[in-house]
């Protein structure tokens, strides 16, 4: 197994892609892709087939991945932003 410089239930910033500067929390990691699920980062839609819960089928939106090598933890995030003179973005 690989170890990452993020880990389940951390908080992290998107450093790259169409994401660019999202944050959320990582929701689980799929070690042998090098990918990461974040909250509320990269929404896709997936249809799903009848059944007993959705007798008509349905179309949910859930989180995609994201490889770990775009993301930063929010601590080094700030950090580093502190050191450029840059405020990071105030979370409301």
């Amino acid at each position: 197994m690989t170890r990452f410089h993020v880990k389940k239930g951390d908080e992290v910033v998107v450093i790259a892609g169409a994401e660019k500067g999202k944050r959320g929390k990582v929701l689980s990691i799929e070690s042998k892709k090098q990918r990461v699920v974040v909250e509320g980062v990269r929404m896709i839609k997936k249809h799903m087939r009848k059944n007993q819960n959705n007798p008509q089928g349905a179309i949910i939106e859930r989180e995609g991945t994201v490889h770990v090598s775009n993301v930063m933890a929010v601590e080094k995030f700030d950090e580093r932003a502190s050191k450029r003179g840059t405020a990071p973005a105030a979370k409301e």
